[in-house]
């Protein structure tokens, strides 16, 4: 059965809800007042709230932010109830997230109206998430173990070349050997690190505290460390003549281990998914409001739809084209920016060119948004 709670102070309208939940076979449960309603709604973990804004000690306004600042009830739906009408209380239990807003005395058909619409809300959210959480389950199932076996392949490979035939090849070809398993080998650590990383990002982004320390570093001398990221990857992709840079310099609020690793990223997504002689082409603005990077490359670019569903341990087209990756370098670069107060956005045209641009402010929203 479907659990409804109800937070309401006055006894008459509260049976007399109860009472019509009841005969809809919803599993009701009432609490006379605001600390109660939130006791219980720990509790039960409801399917839906009904809570009246005026009442004594708590009013609805407090039991609604308390509730979606626990993160075991913050996603339940909440309708307000009230006799206040205007569009302030209305706007206001909005903003702090309130699904509905019924004003009393209402009529029993309006109130079981909007129950029925937030339950099938909150059932096509959920069905959403449990699509992505199964999509994901699938990527990491056929992605990373496709992703680790590669690159062991070849550490185990050449090191087994390596034990029967040492006393064969000369030097020459044990030291070729010897540079494919260091590659490999690097390979493999990276992407061990991307996934470490990866969760670390997905972590941070629950936590206020660790948000505001993550926002707290500013780096300057940006021009010389974004050059010397682009170039080293340039040089990794055997393709320095490639790198164009066109730099700024100025500081940014971030850490500099942390713009290093946006860097290389998008840099390495840009060499990754183009082809040796095309340029590949890195910019920086920097102004008084805001840091802007840019990483254009000519490549096979992406389709709308593929940029509006990117994600980690996403690739698309893979059976067309054989390229390397889990699909987590835009992703990582996606969360550095947010995660900063930023945005990061793409813009693409199929077989022709892709530009990734990634903003970040120079003051902190998060900051200024808890003053």
């Amino acid at each position: 059965m479907t659990k409804i709670l109800l937070i309401e102070d006055e006894q008459a309208i509260r049976e007399n809800i109860l009472d019509l939940l009841q005969e809809q076979n919803f599993e009701a449960t009432a609490a006379e007042n605001g600390l109660k309603g939130i006791e219980t709604a720990k509790e039960i973990r409801p399917d839906l709230i009904i809570c009246d804004v005026t009442m004594p000690d708590l009013d609805g306004y407090s039991v609604l932010q308390a509730l979606k600042g626990d993160s075991t009830t913050a996603m339940i739906p909440f309708i307000f109830l009230t006799a206040l009408a205007d569009k302030a209380n209305t706007r206001k239990g909005m903003e702090l997230g309130a699904d509905d807003y019924l004003t009393k005395p209402c009529r029993p058909v309006e109130l079981l109206k909007a129950i029925e619409t937030r339950l099938e809300k909150q059932a096509l959210i959920e069905q959403k998430q449990a699509q992505k959480m199964e999509e994901l389950r699938n990527n990491i199932t056929f992605s990373l173990p496709h992703e680790l076996r590669t690159p062991l392949n070849g550490i185990l490979g050449f090191s087994e070349i390596l034990l029967t035939e040492l006393n064969r090849p000369d030097l020459l070809e044990i030291r070729e050997m010897v540079e494919h398993i260091h590659v490999s080998g690097r390979r493999l650590y990276r992407l061990i690190q991307n996934f470490l990383l990866y969760a670390d990002l997905e972590l941070i982004a629950n936590v206020p505290e660790r948000i505001k320390m993550l926002r707290s570093h500013y780096t300057e001398s940006i021009d010389a460390i974004i050059a010397e990221r682009a170039i080293y990857q340039a040089e990794q992709a055997q393709r320095s003549s490639d790198l164009h840079l066109q730099l700024q310099d100025g500081q940014v609020r971030m850490s500099a281990q942390r713009l290093n690793k946006l860097v290389e990223e998008l840099v390495d997504n840009a060499f990754k998914f183009s082809e040796p002689g095309t340029k590949v082409d890195v910019v920086t603005q920097v102004d008084k409001n805001s840091f802007i990077l840019s990483v254009s490359d000519r490549g096979r670019g992406m389709k709308a739809e593929q940029i509006a569903n990117l994600g980690a341990y996403m690739q698309f087209e893979r059976k067309l084209y054989e390229q390397q990756g889990s699909g987590l370098g835009l992703a990582i670069a996606k969360h550095l920016a947010e995660l900063h107060g930023g945005t990061l956005t793409i813009e693409s045209v199929p077989n022709q060119q892709t530009t990734v641009t990634v903003i970040l402010p120079k003051d902190d929203p998060y900051t200024e948004s808890n003053n």
